[in-house]
Formats: C-alpha cells, sequence, structure tokens
C-alpha cells in the first residue's frame, strides 16, 4: 500500500512537471521564440539631439574593442559621448581619451563623478553624473550603454527610428553575449533564456501590460520620460538597474520596448565557471527581493521544472514503470524544443539543448550562493565595489 502510494506521487510529480513546461510554453508569452527584434523603423524628418553615456569602471581590457564602434556612429543628427570614469585603478579614462583621439567620429567627454554618496551604486552615481553633462546640451534621448558594449555603425540610427516610429520612451536590445568558451556555451544562452522566462519580450511592449525590463547593455531613454521618472534618482539602490529603469518609466505613463539585439555584441569574456558564477551570483537573491520564502519557492520550482523531467525518465526507465518515464521524457522534450531557438540565435550546436536541465541545477546552486552571500553581510559586490547591505536596497519612485 505505502509502495503504490509512493509510486503514484512519484507519477503526480512528473505529471505536474508535464503540466507546467506545457504552460510555459503557450501560456508565458512565448518566451521561448527569438523572434523580438527592433520594432519597425521610420527615420524622422529630422533626426534629434542624442547623449550617450558610458559608465565605467576598470575597463581598459574592453575599452578598445567597444568605445570606437560608439565614437565612429553613422547618425545623421547631433550626437556626443559621455564617459563617466567611476573611479578606475587601470588607467580607463586616459585610454578612452587615446582612444578618441586615434579613431575620432563623435565628440567624447571623460569625467569622473567622485566617490558615490551613501544610499547610490557605483553605477547609477556615474549615470546621474553623465546625465547631468548631458542635459546640458538638451538632448531628447540619452543612449545609456555599457563599457563593453561594441555596436553596429548604424545602431544609434536604427534604435532613435524606432523609438519615433513607436512613440517608445524606452528601446532596449539585449546584447548578443560573448560565447566561445565550454562554460559560456553551457551558461550563457540559458541566462538569456531564464530572463525572457521571467520578462517575456512580448509582454513587456504591450500596452497596459504590467511585465517592465530593460538591458542595461544598450538603453535608448526619452529624456523627458527620465525625468518624469526620475532617472536616476528613484532607482539609486538599485542592483538590477535596468529592470528598476524600466519599472519606473513605466509606471510613470511611459512605453517600454525590449527585443534580442542582432548587432549589438558584449565584448566582455566570461572564460571560466567562476567568472559566470559571479555575474550571476551577484544579483540574484536581489531579483528575489531577499525573501527566504521566495528563494525556496525558486528552488522548489527549479527542481520541479529543470530537474524532475530527466530524474523521472531515468527513475521510471531503471524501475520499470512506463508512465513515470514517458512522463519524465515528454516534460523534457518539450524543455529541450523551447531551447532550440535560443541556441539557434547564439548560434550553438543544438546537442546542447538536452543538457539545460543540467545548467538549470548550476543556476540554481548559484542563486543558493547569492542568499548565502546576503546572510553572510557581504552585499552585493561589482568590480571591487561593495554596496550597501541588500535588505537596504529598494526600488523608489
Amino acid at each position: 500500500m505505502g509502495q503504490t502510494a509512493r509510486v503514484s506521487a512519484v507519477v503526480w510529480i512528473a505529471a505536474v512537471s508535464l503540466a507546467a513546461w506545457v504552460w510555459l510554453s503557450l501560456c508565458q508569452g512565448f518566451f521561448w521564440r527569438t523572434d523580438v527584434r527592433l520594432p519597425p523603423r521610420r527615420e524622422p524628418r529630422q533626426w534629434p539631439r542624442v547623449c550617450v553615456v558610458v559608465p565605467a569602471r576598470d575597463e581598459a581590457a574592453v575599452l578598445p574593442a567597444s568605445l570606437p564602434t560608439l565614437l565612429a556612429q553613422d547618425y545623421p543628427g547631433h550626437a556626443e559621448v559621455f564617459l563617466v570614469d567611476d573611479g578606475s585603478s587601470d588607467g580607463t579614462g586616459h585610454l578612452a581619451r587615446e582612444l578618441a583621439r586615434r579613431h575620432g567620429g563623435l565628440p567624447l567627454t571623460v569625467a569622473s563623478p567622485g566617490e558615490p554618496p551613501a544610499g547610490w551604486t557605483g553605477k547609477l552615481w556615474a549615470v546621474r553624473h553623465g546625465i547631468a553633462l548631458a542635459r546640458a546640451r538638451g538632448p531628447e534621448y540619452l543612449l545609456l550603454t555599457d563599457a563593453d558594449i561594441a555596436h553596429a555603425p548604424d545602431g544609434l540610427r536604427e534604435l532613435v527610428a524606432a523609438a519615433r516610429a513607436g512613440d517608445f520612451d524606452v528601446v532596449s536590445q539585449m546584447a548578443r553575449l560573448r560565447v566561445e568558451s565550454l562554460w559560456e556555451r553551457l551558461v550563457v544562452p540559458a541566462f538569456v533564456y531564464f530572463f525572457a522566462q521571467l520578462y517575456p519580450f512580448r509582454r513587456i511592449g504591450r500596452p497596459g501590460a504590467r511585465t517592465a525590463a530593460a538591458a542595461g547593455g544598450c538603453v535608448l531613454l526619452r529624456a523627458e520620460a527620465a525625468q518624469r521618472a526620475r532617472i536616476p534618482d528613484s532607482i539609486r539602490q538599485a542592483v538590477i538597474d535596468d529592470v528598476a529603469l524600466a519599472r519606473a518609466v513605466k509606471r510613470t505613463g511611459g512605453r517600454i520596448w525590449l527585443g534580442l539585439a542582432e548587432r549589438v555584441d558584449s565584448v566582455r569574456p566570461y572564460p571560466g565557471l567562476h567568472d559566470l558564477w559571479r555575474m550571476v551570483s551577484r544579483s540574484a537573491y536581489a531579483q528575489l527581493r531577499h525573501s527566504p520564502l521566495l528563494l525556496a519557492g525558486t528552488v522548489l520550482g527549479l527542481a520541479l521544472v529543470y530537474l524532475v523531467p530527466p530524474l523521472a525518465l531515468v527513475a521510471g526507465s531503471a524501475v520499470g514503470d512506463p508512465a513515470v518515464a514517458v512522463l519524465g521524457g515528454l516534460a523534457w522534450l518539450v524543455m529541450t524544443g523551447t531551447y532550440l531557438p535560443m541556441l539557434r540565435y547564439y548560434r550553438q550546436p543544438l546537442w546542447l539543448a538536452p543538457l539545460l536541465p543540467f545548467t538549470a541545477f548550476l543556476y540554481l546552486l548559484m542563486t543558493v550562493d547569492s542568499a548565502v552571500q546576503h546572510h553572510r553581510g557581504r552585499g552585493a559586490a561589482w568590480k571591487g565595489r561593495t554596496y550597501a547591505r541588500p535588505d537596504t536596497v529598494t526600488d523608489e519612485g
């Protein structure tokens, strides 16, 4: 009797996992599709003034591959670049000036904001300084981009044309991250896949939808919307600043759009698992609002959705329970199918798709580690800066 009950419980768990995958694939904004690209563009009669703000801290290793692409923008209107050197120790500011002298192109201003005051993350303090400098030029749009992002020559032109045509206050593209090492192949496409599962791109751009997100590497922001939403002051403590920015703009009536980039690329390498682990764990617990209850729910959810299918298939086959094996196999098959488009987008071999449960297990461990670091009082750290304890980090506005 007890054994029958246990078998029935395993069957039900496998069935719930399969049902979860059917629901995710059909009812979660078709998150797995990768066809959300820049919306229709229409060139304006008069190109608006744009200021590009680049917060940078110890970025000398990547600037030679990224900054020249910004300076070389083929933009019909007036545009200039403000690089804000956030206390770098590797000569980032000096290198930026040298690159501008060597390559020419758009005007470049290099500035330093000094140490951030209490209550500010270093990056957002640098962004604030850059926006303050830019506002003196009276731009209609601000392009907020990270120092490791390389842009196609017509990238700014395409962003502005899309924003004007759709009357968007935010047009953001998720840069294509580098995928070269073995660990990058395993972890990076899944990172974007999980992000899209949390924030389905189709819902973000839909009028009236509550879902809001942006990708910090490439955010075109209407200056008027930034003032209305008090960006960046209203999100000054946010660790996940891009999502916080999108929420603040949408909360104040702005229209936002987010999609995958075709020619916006991150040049930052994450060659080893340790590098990727730090990238994910530094903000994973902040994403869960530092809630032990949400952490427990996330761990259980990841286990049910990603780990149960292969375990059910293997266990059901081993003990001769066809129901458990079939349910687990079907769930794993649906999971694998939804991951294929992301692998194609990243030009990766499709045999990586069945390994998604293993990658999900790594993300589960990274999330738990993020919580452990929080409860040890280490706060969120990035590029040598440790922010205030995350339990004081909130999104205001």
